[in-house]
């Protein structure tokens, strides 16, 4: 399965903060939307940055409240690994595992946010995908008894 079919079933709206929200509003649309991590956008709109639930206890940490009225590319991770949509399921489990991030923005071969999938995703469609799987053979079974 590829990416493209997990965001035409999840839908394609990417939560987003500009460079300069403070990681105090970040942890609010965190909480508001149950979400673990936002997208940090430049002044273009273009993909700057990544906030995750990590990138926030680490700043408290460190900083404890102080670092709650700091903007929030301070504490965002910049090198932010990208996968496309036509990547499949098996490339995106890789890329988190070896990364070690539960979250990673689709972009286009412009650079465009196209969506973001996170590991909750990804294992719903193998679960899924192992379901289908399951019932096929169990059809197959029965039909060949």
């Amino acid at each position: 399965m590829q990416v493209m079919q997990i965001l035409r079933e999840k839908g394609r709206e990417v939560m987003s903060l500009p460079c300069d929200a403070t990681l105090f509003e970040a942890t609010r649309m965190l909480s508001q939307k149950r979400i673990g991590a936002l997208v940090i956008r430049d002044g273009q709109g273009r993909l700057a940055g990544i906030l995750s639930e990590r990138d926030v206890v680490r700043a408290l940490s460190t900083e404890s409240i102080t670092a709650l009225a700091r903007p929030v590319s301070v504490y965002m991770t910049r090198a932010v690994a990208t996968c496309t949509e036509l990547d499949t399921v098996e490339d995106l489990m890789e890329m988190m595992t070896q990364g070690r991030f539960r979250h990673v923005p689709v972009v286009d071969e412009s650079g465009q946010l196209r969506g973001v999938v996170s590991i909750g995703d990804v294992v719903r469609v193998q679960i899924e995908e192992t379901s289908r799987e399951a019932a096929s053979l169990r059809q197959y079974i029965a039909a060949a008894g």
